[in-house]
């Protein structure tokens, strides 16, 4: 579709809470797909600056996502999932929004083929970022995963943090290699005090989301170096098996979160939620910002107070008491 197509219909995301000027960058993310701020500076006759700032919004409101990587770029969402999750969060004009909605997807090259199919895969890491937030934003009760990196978008989760808001429940399990990942501790716990439900589980082999128990996206490889691809399932006997390895992982996880009546420091429960996990020393004093020293005299003194003769004894009675 031509350029100039573009400039009709403007501002009809207004009413979901879009900024007229965001509006202009997403319609040019959806003819590029992909972007850098600065390739769209010239387009737009903008500073990059001003063309990142967007970008962030539009990210926060769940229509583009930020790509992994050390370069800042970003990937358009497609349109009739992420605009219907904004529609949800809002009552007026909703007319108006889902028919912007209905033009934007006409503009998105790269739709889905099969998607009445039971199984669909789907190629590339852009294609599998856009799935993960479409599956959260068309989410209605629950969401349900097995996280591990690595990861085609970046770590945190804003659209998590929205779907939470709007009573989705958030069940995921970790894997002790996310929370060695740069910034994924800090990001869980964030999520935590929002409202997820969070455990870990040493020996996770595979990455995993599902939403309502009736949508599922799994990751074929956890080699994203080359080509990235990834199942959609739909409901059926292979999705219903999913579920139910889910809920084992989830059974036999050990629980990141406090309880209310936790008797520990929070460092010492941080500390031996990880040392649980099973992470090494020198990745857990990164995490908790010590020494390894410092670490292993903390790691002494929990142990006296818990009457242990050994770190894995202090987990299993910690465990025990319900304190992690």
């Amino acid at each position: 579709m031509p350029h100039e197509s573009l400039d009709t219909a403007r501002r009809q995301l207004t009413a979901a809470g879009v900024d007229p000027f965001d509006e202009r960058v997403y319609r040019e993310m959806l003819v590029r797909h992909t972007a850098a701020p600065a390739e769209l500076a010239a387009p737009l006759d903008c500073s990059t600056d001003r063309a990142a700032r967007s970008l962030d919004r539009l990210r926060e409101l769940g229509l583009v996502g930020r790509l992994s990587g050390a370069r800042r770029r970003y990937a358009a969402i497609e349109p009739v999932a992420a605009i219907e999750a904004l529609v949800r969060s809002r009552t007026a004009e909703l007319d108006t929004v889902r028919e912007a909605a209905g033009e934007l997807s006409r503009l998105f090259d790269a739709a889905q083929s099969g998607g009445t199919e039971e199984v669909e895969v789907v190629v590339g890491s852009e294609a599998l970022g856009r799935w993960f937030v479409r599956l959260q934003q068309e989410a209605r009760e629950e969401v349900i995963t097995l996280d591990r990196p690595p990861y085609a978008l970046t770590t945190s989760n804003p659209v998590e943090a929205t779907a939470l808001t709007r009573g989705v429940r958030y069940r995921a399990v970790y894997a002790p290699e996310a929370l060695e990942w740069p910034g994924v501790l800090g990001d869980i716990r964030e999520l935590i005090s929002r409202g997820e439900e969070a455990r870990v589980l040493p020996g996770l082999r595979v990455k995993l989301a599902i939403a309502d128990r009736r949508l599922a996206l799994l990751p074929l490889s956890l080699d994203f170096t080359g080509e990235v691809r990834a199942a959609v399932l739909r409901p059926s006997a292979l999705l219903d098996g999913l579920v139910d390895y889910w809920e084992l992982c989830w059974r036999t996880a050990t629980p990141l979160d406090a309880p209310a009546d936790d008797p520990l420091a929070e460092d010492d429960r941080r500390m031996l939620t990880l040392l649980v996990a099973g992470l090494k020393d020198e990745a857990i004093a990164r995490q908790l910002g010590w020494s390894v020293r410092t670490m292993r005299r903390r790691i002494s003194a929990l142990n006296d107070k818990l009457g242990a003769a050994n770190r894995f004894q202090a987990g299993v009675i910690a465990t025990r008491r319900g304190w992690i």
